[in-house]
């Protein structure tokens, strides 16, 4: 990577290798408008484009990435492009440096507006373990699992971007040992760790999108924490899947990061055993190695790896659109709890205690089955960049608040 003017610390968090775009907005200048991280400060890109006459300014200039987003991938290209030149020619030092402000001292609001949302169940260690959970005398996974990505539509409408307080969600549950239904808040209020991703150029009805064109329509990638109320979701699910268990919220990472700073990051995925049909292949691997961290009140609790994925966005966006669904600028999907074969990899507490029978110890001497008000959950995550650089994505938190 080349050097930048700003004289970066070396472990900076947002370096030239991630550049990530958000919206933000300040005390002094409370409008939101479109921002670009880069160590300790966020580049005010509507400004600093006008101010270089970059032909992009309109697009850029906005409170919010809708227009960049549909503007395709070409455009993206060349922001990006350009970033890297402003941030490291110091010919353009004196004219970006009036726009860069104080990361400390921006407030973050939700990056896009949210078309539709979909998430999906691509781990086979989640899906493993959540099998054995709920069926422990069948088989942990179904018989479709390993032919086609899992999913369903979720409610757009009750993403949320970090820092927003979850309220516990009330619904019906019916324990075990009762003969009808309770009403009351959820008992068993749990998080899910997860990858999103945003589309930015969409498509008509009735196209499809192929696995190789994925790097075309996806614009960038954030965490996700998709809440989940575990005992509202055992009552409700059969047989249409999840519904007030998870439509709650879903808490998004402010910073997306641009699919072009992940390219370093790609590997290949598990072996995929049946082959998947023609429209799931590929001609090159999409899997991610990013590496995932979820705190509980700042207690490190699980480091789950994206790497080991059963199935990979590109595949999932496939199959979002193999029917001919249509895709929309800010359309959502998420990857799914992101769980590896350790105990110390589960992306959630279900798996993490073992749906309550295994509570977790904290170190400062506490335990925990499920969530209880109060409580804060962060996810942040890594990935690697070119030439030994660091991708970072920020983090994902919420802190759980009483029911209503």
């Amino acid at each position: 990577m080349p050097d930048s003017w700003l004289d970066l610390a070396p472990d900076a968090q947002f370096g030239l290798a991630t550049l990530p775009y958000g919206v933000f907005s300040t005390d002094a200048d409370p409008a939101p408008r479109t921002g670009v991280a880069i160590g300790d400060h966020v580049l005010d890109l509507g400004a600093a484009a006008r101010a270089l006459d970059a032909p992009f300014a309109d697009i850029v200039a906005r409170p919010d990435l809708d227009a960049l987003m549909a503007a395709g991938r070409p455009v993206w290209e060349r922001v990006r492009a350009a970033l890297t030149d402003w941030f490291t020619d110091p010919a353009h030092a004196d004219a970006v440096r009036p726009h860069l402000v104080d990361r400390s001292s921006v407030r973050m609001h939700l990056p896009f507006t949210v078309a539709d949302y979909v998430d999906f169940y691509a781990s086979e260690h989640h899906a493993s373990n959540v099998g054995r959970i709920f069926r422990p005398e069948q088989e942990p996974l179904t018989p479709n699992w390993k032919h086609l990505p899992i999913g369903y539509h979720g409610r757009a409408g009750t993403i949320v971007v970090s820092g927003t307080d979850i309220v516990r969600p009330t619904g019906q549950r019916k324990p075990p040992t009762e003969t009808s239904p309770l009403f009351g808040p959820s008992t068993r209020l749990d998080i899910e760790a997860e990858v999103g991703f945003v589309v930015g150029t969409g498509t008509e009805l009735g196209e499809r999108v192929s696995v190789d064109s994925f790097a075309d329509h996806v614009f960038g990638v954030f965490l996700l924490n998709d809440w989940s109320s575990r005992d509202l979701q055992a009552w409700e699910y059969v047989p249409l899947g999840p519904f007030l268990g998870k439509s709650f919220a879903t808490s998004i990472s402010p910073w997306i990061v641009p699919l072009a700073a992940l390219e370093s990051a790609r590997v290949e995925q598990p072996a995929q055993d049946p082959e998947p049909l023609p429209y799931l292949r590929g001609s090159r691997p999409w899997g991610l190695d990013l590496r995932l961290e979820v705190r509980l009140n700042g207690h490190l609790v699980s480091t789950p790896p994206f790497s080991g994925m059963y199935w990979t966005a590109a595949q999932q966006l496939a199959h979002m659109t193999v029917n001919g669904a249509r895709l929309r600028t800010g359309d959502v999907y998420a990857s799914g709890t992101v769980s590896g074969p350790e105990v110390g990899q589960r992306g959630c507490l279900l798996e993490l205690t073992w749906s309550g029978k295994e509570p977790l110890r904290l170190p400062d001497g506490t335990e925990r089955s499920f969530l209880e008000d109060g409580d804060e959950v962060t996810i942040t995550a890594t990935a690697p960049g070119p030439d030994g650089a660091v991708v970072h994505f920020g983090e994902v938190s919420g802190t759980i608040l009483p029911a209503r």
